[in-house]
């Protein structure tokens, strides 16, 4: 029955996490480890890197199933709504989904996204990550990596509804502590 529920939450682009899982017994990367580096297009069709997108400070880092389903609508407009928090902690927020720029281009604009949505159509940046997906789309994970590099925290199991404003506090928590 559980394997049905996810089945159809993915299906639906509305789930919120799987398990970590992934070939070779590996899973989400944790924190501590190096957040590796990555280079993807975004919903302008501009090469974004990673390393380059956080040069001023941490990144938010997070993983979605599909564009315009409710639960990412709600998530990516969560950040939408706290992105002047966001820029004044000198977080950079950076959206990714195995869906194509075009879809992404849609999505942002609908919505007034002022972030970067990152297209991952092969699942290679999601299996560098440890992120698991299930039918070609994203469980819904967030990094939250810091100045130097690495991985400060991990959202395995996000609800969209409050996921902004927990990542605030930990950016904030990150900014103070001087990680």
């Amino acid at each position: 029955m559980r394997a049905l529920l996810v089945l159809l939450a993915f299906a639906t682009g509305c789930a919120a996490s799987l398990p970590p899982q992934r070939a070779g017994g590996g899973g989400l990367l944790e924190e501590g480890a190096d957040a590796p580096d990555f280079m993807a297009l975004d919903q302008h069709g501009e090469v974004r890197q990673l390393s380059l997108l956080r040069r001023r400070g941490p990144a938010v880092l997070f993983f979605y199933p599909r564009d315009g389903t409710p639960g990412c609508t709600e998530e990516a407009c969560a950040f939408r709504d706290a992105w002047t928090r966001l820029e004044e902690s000198g977080a950079a927020v950076v959206g990714v989904s195995t869906d194509g720029v075009d879809a992404h281009a849609r999505f942002a604009a609908d919505h007034e996204l002022p972030f970067p949505l990152l297209s991952d159509p092969d699942g290679a940046i999601l299996a560098r990550y440890g992120v698991p997906s299930l039918l070609g789309m994203s469980a819904r994970v967030t990094f939250l990596i810091d100045a130097d590099g690495r991985i400060a925290r991990v959202y395995p199991d996000v609800d969209p509804a409050v996921h902004a404003d927990e990542v605030i506090e930990a950016v904030t928590r990150l900014s103070a502590s001087g990680e």
